[in-house]
């Protein structure tokens, strides 16, 4: 699989020194994706459909907003507002009636159990919240990705190198890849690269720590004239790396 369309991301990533190559790709895909829906796919009809039926979720409705083709998401936004509409229709007849049963039962009633169908219907728009096209898309393209190291670990000593002189992976991505690697890998392919992935991953942590720890303390008047170091972007690398391009 060397140097193959589905190798090339991967080497790309890990080229590019980050404390997280699979974060890297994450964010390349996400900005990807945000084109792709913005442009001139926002008029295709099988995507209107798509999107009408999951949505998106918080971080990839502001992540589309902060792209600045307002038309666009207003376009996409609309069709995917008429068709929630439509669901929460059914929904709120079943709340009012639900509503006028409990009115109408006595005082010791409504003290015992509870309708049903209000809990229910909440449950129902809580789902038209829970689900986004792009996390459904971006899930499944990382799954590739880690599919493909694993592949690469096994099948190319240049990048079994690589990936051991790295920065390791963000938490999340560093337990998708040792819940994937028995899947994968087998004997003693499994055995190194649990020993590699787990051995750089707590040194890059503790490294990562140092520079933070450095960062604290060069707010001490004692230490204003030491040099910095390479703590000055010790905060943003330490989010990232507990919790994955989080900032």
């Amino acid at each position: 699989m060397s140097r193959h369309i589905d190798t090339i991301p991967v080497w790309d990533a890990y080229k590019t020194d980050c404390e997280c190559p699979l974060c890297a790709l994450m964010k390349k895909n996400e900005e990807d994706y945000v084109d792709n829906f913005l442009g001139a796919s926002v008029m295709e009809p099988d995507r209107r459909v798509e999107v009408n039926e999951k949505g998106f979720c918080r971080r990839h409705f502001k992540m589309m907003f902060d792209a600045g083709n307002r038309l666009g998401l207003a376009l996409m936004t609309d069709t995917y507002m008429r068709r929630t509409l439509e669901k929460l229709t059914k929904n709120a007849e079943t709340l009012a009636a639900a509503a006028r049963e409990e009115g109408q039962k006595g005082l010791f009633a409504r003290m015992g159990k509870k309708s049903a169908d209000i809990p229910a219907a909440a449950a129902e728009v809580r789902a038209m919240t829970a689900s986004c096209i792009f996390c459904d898309r971006l899930n499944a393209a990382m799954e590739r990705y880690v599919y493909t190291l694993l592949y690469m670990y096994a099948h190319e000593p240049d990048f079994k190198k690589a990936l051991a002189e790295s920065k390791g992976f963000c938490l999340d991505h560093y337990a998708q890849v040792l819940e994937e690697a028995p899947k994968h890998l087998h004997g003693r392919d499994l055995q190194e690269f649990i020993e590699t992935v787990s051995k750089i991953e707590m040194e890059n942590l503790t490294r990562v720590e140092k520079d933070l720890e450095w960062f604290t303390l060069k707010f001490d008047y004692r230490n204003r004239d030491k040099p910095w170091g390479n703590s000055q972007d010790a905060v943003e690398r330490s989010v990232n790396k507990m919790r994955g391009g989080a900032v």
